[in-house]
Protein backbone atom coordinates (compact mmCIF):
# COMPACT_ATOMS: atom_id res chain seq x y z
CA UNK A 1 0.00 0.00 0.00
CA UNK A 2 2.95 2.21 -0.58
CA UNK A 3 1.02 5.10 -2.90
CA UNK A 4 -1.47 5.88 -0.40
CA UNK A 5 1.40 5.86 2.47
CA UNK A 6 2.99 8.40 0.64
CA UNK A 7 -0.32 10.24 -0.03
CA UNK A 8 -1.33 10.32 3.83
CA UNK A 9 2.88 11.16 4.73
CA UNK A 10 1.97 14.83 3.28
CA UNK A 11 -1.27 14.57 5.32
CA UNK A 12 0.38 13.23 8.81
CA UNK A 13 -2.16 13.91 11.46
CA UNK A 14 -2.17 17.36 10.91
CA UNK A 15 -6.20 17.32 9.95
CA UNK A 16 -6.98 17.13 13.75
CA UNK A 17 -3.20 17.19 15.57
CA UNK A 18 -3.54 20.71 16.49
CA UNK A 19 -6.32 21.43 19.27
CA UNK A 20 -7.73 17.91 19.71
CA UNK A 21 -7.59 16.39 23.15
CA UNK A 22 -5.92 12.66 23.07
CA UNK A 23 -7.45 9.62 23.94
CA UNK A 24 -5.59 6.80 25.82
CA UNK A 25 -4.73 4.25 23.72
CA UNK A 26 -4.32 1.40 26.04
CA UNK A 27 -7.32 -1.09 26.28
CA UNK A 28 -7.66 -4.67 26.07
CA UNK A 29 -9.18 -6.57 23.08
CA UNK A 30 -12.77 -5.99 22.90
CA UNK A 31 -14.58 -9.19 22.62
CA UNK A 32 -16.69 -9.12 18.97
CA UNK A 33 -13.69 -7.76 17.69
CA UNK A 34 -12.62 -10.83 15.30
CA UNK A 35 -13.50 -8.67 11.96
CA UNK A 36 -10.13 -6.44 12.68
CA UNK A 37 -8.46 -9.76 12.29
CA UNK A 38 -8.56 -9.53 8.57
CA UNK A 39 -7.01 -6.17 8.69
CA UNK A 40 -3.57 -6.02 7.54
CA UNK A 41 -1.80 -3.92 10.25
CA UNK A 42 1.36 -2.07 9.39
CA UNK A 43 4.58 -3.03 11.48
CA UNK A 44 3.72 -0.33 13.56
CA UNK A 45 0.24 -1.52 14.13
CA UNK A 46 -1.30 1.31 12.06
CA UNK A 47 -3.56 1.27 8.89
CA UNK A 48 -4.42 4.20 6.44
CA UNK A 49 -8.20 5.52 6.87
CA UNK A 50 -10.13 7.31 3.82
CA UNK A 51 -12.96 9.33 4.74
CA UNK A 52 -15.93 10.11 2.44
CA UNK A 53 -19.13 11.59 2.14
CA UNK A 54 -22.17 9.09 2.45
CA UNK A 55 -24.10 11.60 0.12
CA UNK A 56 -21.99 12.61 -2.34
CA UNK A 57 -18.46 10.62 -2.50
CA UNK A 58 -16.23 13.47 -1.84
CA UNK A 59 -13.24 12.22 -0.25
CA UNK A 60 -12.83 14.42 3.56
CA UNK A 61 -9.78 13.23 4.83
CA UNK A 62 -7.15 10.87 5.41
CA UNK A 63 -5.65 9.58 8.30
CA UNK A 64 -4.06 6.76 10.41
CA UNK A 65 -5.84 4.28 12.88
CA UNK A 66 -4.42 1.39 15.30
CA UNK A 67 -6.82 -1.92 16.23
CA UNK A 68 -7.94 0.34 18.94
CA UNK A 69 -9.09 3.27 16.89
CA UNK A 70 -11.72 1.12 14.50
CA UNK A 71 -12.50 -0.67 17.21
CA UNK A 72 -13.39 2.69 18.57
CA UNK A 73 -14.96 3.33 15.20
CA UNK A 74 -17.17 0.73 15.50
CA UNK A 75 -18.22 0.92 19.10
CA UNK A 76 -19.22 4.80 18.59
CA UNK A 77 -20.47 5.53 15.64
CA UNK A 78 -17.74 8.24 15.30
CA UNK A 79 -14.99 8.51 13.57
CA UNK A 80 -11.25 8.19 15.70
CA UNK A 81 -7.92 7.67 14.39
CA UNK A 82 -4.54 7.26 15.72
CA UNK A 83 -2.12 10.59 16.10
CA UNK A 84 1.61 9.22 15.15
CA UNK A 85 3.44 12.30 16.25
CA UNK A 86 1.70 11.82 19.87
CA UNK A 87 1.22 8.12 19.88
CA UNK A 88 -2.67 8.76 21.05
CA UNK A 89 -5.79 7.70 19.97
CA UNK A 90 -7.87 10.84 18.87
CA UNK A 91 -11.89 11.38 18.40
CA UNK A 92 -12.37 13.73 15.16
CA UNK A 93 -14.21 16.71 16.37
CA UNK A 94 -13.73 16.06 19.48
CA UNK A 95 -13.13 19.83 20.07
CA UNK A 96 -14.03 21.40 16.98
CA UNK A 97 -17.16 20.12 17.18
CA UNK A 98 -16.68 18.89 13.03
CA UNK A 99 -17.30 14.81 13.82
CA UNK A 100 -17.67 12.35 10.96
CA UNK A 101 -20.39 10.15 12.06
CA UNK A 102 -19.71 6.85 10.41
CA UNK A 103 -22.51 4.78 8.31
CA UNK A 104 -20.63 1.90 7.08
CA UNK A 105 -16.70 0.68 7.12
CA UNK A 106 -14.62 -0.71 4.33
CA UNK A 107 -11.51 -3.24 3.80
CA UNK A 108 -9.76 -3.00 0.37
CA UNK A 109 -8.66 -6.36 -1.66
CA UNK A 110 -5.46 -6.19 0.29
CA UNK A 111 -6.96 -5.91 3.83
CA UNK A 112 -3.76 -2.80 4.44
CA UNK A 113 -6.45 0.13 3.40
CA UNK A 114 -9.85 0.94 5.60
CA UNK A 115 -12.59 3.18 3.56
CA UNK A 116 -15.39 4.56 5.97
CA UNK A 117 -18.12 6.27 4.73
CA UNK A 118 -19.26 9.29 6.57
CA UNK A 119 -21.58 11.93 7.22
CA UNK A 120 -19.61 15.25 8.05
CA UNK A 121 -20.52 18.07 10.59
CA UNK A 122 -18.99 21.00 9.23
CA UNK A 123 -15.44 20.76 7.74
CA UNK A 124 -12.83 18.27 7.76
CA UNK A 125 -9.70 19.45 7.32
CA UNK A 126 -7.86 21.64 9.90
CA UNK A 127 -7.87 24.91 7.78
CA UNK A 128 -11.10 24.85 7.52
CA UNK A 129 -11.92 23.66 4.38
CA UNK A 130 -14.65 21.65 3.41
CA UNK A 131 -12.18 18.31 2.36
CA UNK A 132 -8.26 18.33 3.21
CA UNK A 133 -8.40 17.73 -0.84
CA UNK A 134 -8.61 21.28 -1.63
CA UNK A 135 -5.10 21.39 -3.94
CA UNK A 136 -5.15 20.35 -8.01
CA UNK A 137 -2.75 19.86 -10.18
CA UNK A 138 -3.02 22.83 -12.73
CA UNK A 139 0.23 22.55 -15.07
CA UNK A 140 2.95 21.67 -13.27
CA UNK A 141 1.75 23.48 -9.94
CA UNK A 142 -0.51 22.96 -7.24
CA UNK A 143 -3.73 25.49 -7.39
CA UNK A 144 -5.86 25.83 -4.26
CA UNK A 145 -9.32 26.26 -2.97
CA UNK A 146 -10.37 23.18 -5.50
CA UNK A 147 -12.85 20.69 -4.27
CA UNK A 148 -13.30 16.92 -5.66
CA UNK A 149 -16.50 17.13 -6.02
CA UNK A 150 -18.32 15.05 -8.20
CA UNK A 151 -20.60 15.42 -10.86
CA UNK A 152 -23.68 16.51 -9.51
CA UNK A 153 -22.03 18.91 -7.17
CA UNK A 154 -19.54 20.18 -9.93
CA UNK A 155 -22.72 21.01 -12.00
CA UNK A 156 -24.34 23.03 -9.06
CA UNK A 157 -21.19 25.12 -8.61
CA UNK A 158 -21.50 26.19 -11.82
CA UNK A 159 -24.57 27.30 -11.83
CA UNK A 160 -23.82 28.77 -8.67
CA UNK A 161 -21.18 30.81 -10.46
CA UNK A 162 -23.41 31.67 -14.01
CA UNK A 163 -25.98 32.66 -11.56
CA UNK A 164 -23.99 35.42 -10.31
CA UNK A 165 -21.61 35.87 -13.39
CA UNK A 166 -21.98 39.54 -14.78
CA UNK A 167 -21.38 40.78 -18.90
CA UNK A 168 -21.23 37.02 -19.98
CA UNK A 169 -24.56 35.93 -21.90
CA UNK A 170 -26.27 32.85 -19.58
CA UNK A 171 -28.83 30.41 -20.36
CA UNK A 172 -29.15 29.60 -16.59
CA UNK A 173 -28.97 33.25 -15.63
CA UNK A 174 -31.88 34.14 -17.96
CA UNK A 175 -34.21 31.45 -16.16
CA UNK A 176 -33.33 32.52 -13.04
CA UNK A 177 -34.20 36.70 -13.87
CA UNK A 178 -38.01 35.32 -15.64
CA UNK A 179 -38.35 33.18 -12.08
CA UNK A 180 -40.59 30.17 -11.28
CA UNK A 181 -43.22 30.19 -14.18
CA UNK A 182 -40.70 29.78 -16.62
CA UNK A 183 -38.50 27.06 -15.05
CA UNK A 184 -41.38 25.48 -14.10
CA UNK A 185 -42.66 25.71 -17.90
CA UNK A 186 -39.31 24.20 -19.21
CA UNK A 187 -39.43 21.49 -16.51
CA UNK A 188 -42.77 20.10 -17.58
CA UNK A 189 -41.59 20.68 -20.99
CA UNK A 190 -38.19 18.53 -20.98
CA UNK A 191 -40.16 15.82 -18.61
CA UNK A 192 -42.26 15.53 -21.58
CA UNK A 193 -39.57 14.80 -23.72
CA UNK A 194 -37.94 12.21 -21.63
CA UNK A 195 -41.34 10.55 -21.01
CA UNK A 196 -41.43 10.39 -25.22
CA UNK A 197 -37.73 9.37 -25.50
CA UNK A 198 -38.20 6.10 -22.65
CA UNK A 199 -41.50 5.37 -24.97
CA UNK A 200 -40.43 5.07 -28.73
CA UNK A 201 -36.51 6.78 -28.88
CA UNK A 202 -32.88 5.33 -28.61
CA UNK A 203 -31.09 5.01 -25.40
CA UNK A 204 -28.76 7.75 -26.31
CA UNK A 205 -31.89 9.85 -26.63
CA UNK A 206 -33.25 9.11 -23.64
CA UNK A 207 -29.47 10.31 -21.91
CA UNK A 208 -29.70 13.17 -23.91
CA UNK A 209 -33.23 14.01 -22.19
CA UNK A 210 -32.69 12.75 -19.07
CA UNK A 211 -29.71 15.59 -18.55
CA UNK A 212 -32.20 18.22 -20.02
CA UNK A 213 -34.09 17.46 -17.13
CA UNK A 214 -31.58 17.18 -14.58
CA UNK A 215 -30.46 20.72 -15.26
CA UNK A 216 -33.33 22.25 -15.37
CA UNK A 217 -33.89 20.40 -12.14
CA UNK A 218 -31.04 22.06 -10.93
CA UNK A 219 -32.32 25.42 -12.01
CA UNK A 220 -35.15 25.19 -10.22
CA UNK A 221 -33.60 24.08 -7.11
CA UNK A 222 -31.05 27.34 -7.48
CA UNK A 223 -33.80 29.29 -7.78
CA UNK A 224 -35.39 28.05 -4.23
CA UNK A 225 -32.12 27.93 -2.80
CA UNK A 226 -32.66 24.75 -2.56
CA UNK A 227 -29.18 22.31 -2.25
CA UNK A 228 -28.89 18.89 -4.15
CA UNK A 229 -27.39 17.97 -0.51
CA UNK A 230 -30.70 18.20 1.07
CA UNK A 231 -32.06 16.30 -2.04
CA UNK A 232 -29.77 13.55 -1.21
CA UNK A 233 -30.63 13.66 2.16
CA UNK A 234 -34.57 13.56 1.17
CA UNK A 235 -33.49 10.18 -0.64
CA UNK A 236 -31.04 8.62 1.83
CA UNK A 237 -34.21 9.14 4.10
CA UNK A 238 -36.33 6.43 2.09
CA UNK A 239 -34.21 4.04 1.77
CA UNK A 240 -36.11 1.17 3.23
CA UNK A 241 -39.59 2.26 2.40
CA UNK A 242 -41.85 1.16 0.71
CA UNK A 243 -42.63 3.27 -2.51
CA UNK A 244 -46.34 2.61 -2.01
CA UNK A 245 -46.06 3.65 1.96
CA UNK A 246 -43.85 7.09 1.23
CA UNK A 247 -46.58 8.30 -1.50
CA UNK A 248 -49.55 7.00 1.35
CA UNK A 249 -47.49 9.08 4.23
CA UNK A 250 -47.36 12.44 1.77
CA UNK A 251 -51.03 11.77 0.40
CA UNK A 252 -52.03 11.98 4.13
CA UNK A 253 -53.53 15.38 5.26
CA UNK A 254 -51.14 16.77 9.01
CA UNK A 255 -53.52 16.62 11.22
Amino acid sequence: MSEGRAVTSAHDDRTEGEGESREDASGERASGDAWLDAVKFDEKGLVVVLALDVLTGEPRMVAWANREALARTASTGEAHFYSRSRGALWRKGESSGHVLAVRSMYLDCDGDAVLVMVEPAGPSCHTGAPSCFFRVRDGGAWRERARPLAMMERLEAALEARASGEGERSYTRSLLLAGAAKIGAKLREEAGELAAAIESESDERVASEAADVIYHLCVGLLSRKVSWRAVLVELARRFGTSGIDEKQRRSTPAR
